[in-house]
């Protein structure tokens, strides 16, 4: 296994596990619109210095 994969694999628990942690404190909304406004800004980060 490579280490890209390995990578990708922890980085795929921790989210995992981060919305697990959210929905036990009930708060799955504001996790959900974090991840969005993340992914939007990424994407627009990309485009900026592509």
């Amino acid at each position: 296994m490579s280490i890209n994969k390995t990578r990708g694999f922890l980085y795929r628990l921790a989210r995992l596990l981060g919305d697990i942690n959210a929905a036990k404190k009930g708060k799955v909304g504001k996790r959900i619109g974090r991840r969005t406004v993340g992914k939007a800004t990424g994407r627009a980060m990309r485009k900026l210095f592509k």
